[in-house]
């Protein structure tokens, strides 16, 4: 399966505390048979919050594309064809980085790997065995 991982799932992921998560999510993430992307744009949410003071990382902000690499994760760029999509069914979330990962879902043909309330019942959102 190719899945996106949504920025708190990556965070979880890197800091190795993906244990707490429900265990659908946490097979999906061990799934050796999975292809794992992150979106720019969640870089881009964790530096804005790093910045404001509102997020700690172990790993120091700039080292994060290099270990995003190194645990075999390919980084999704941000396009036009992104930005302009807009992701079906209408999410119920206004977030502009969670409707930006929904539409990266649409456009490359990948499901969201989510804990996130607003978004688990997204058609885009992965579930084990679909």
């Amino acid at each position: 399966m190719r899945l996106l991982l949504d920025t708190h799932v990556l965070l979880a992921t890197i800091e190795q505390r993906t244990n707490r998560f429900p265990l659908p999510v946490r097979r999906l993430i061990a799934d050796p048979l999975s292809e794992f992307h992150v979106s720019v744009a969640s870089l881009w949410e964790i530096a804005i919050k790093w910045r404001l003071g509102k997020l700690h990382l172990a790993p120091g902000l700039h080292t994060l594309p290099d270990l995003i690499r190194d645990m075999g994760i390919r980084l999704l760029a941000i396009d036009e064809h992104h930005v302009l999509a807009a992701a079906q069914p209408e999410p119920l979330t206004r977030d502009p980085f969670d409707r930006l990962l929904l539409a990266q879902c649409q456009v490359e043909g990948l499901r969201l790997v989510t804990v996130d309330r607003a978004l688990v019942s997204h058609a885009m959102a992965a579930r084990p065995g679909h």
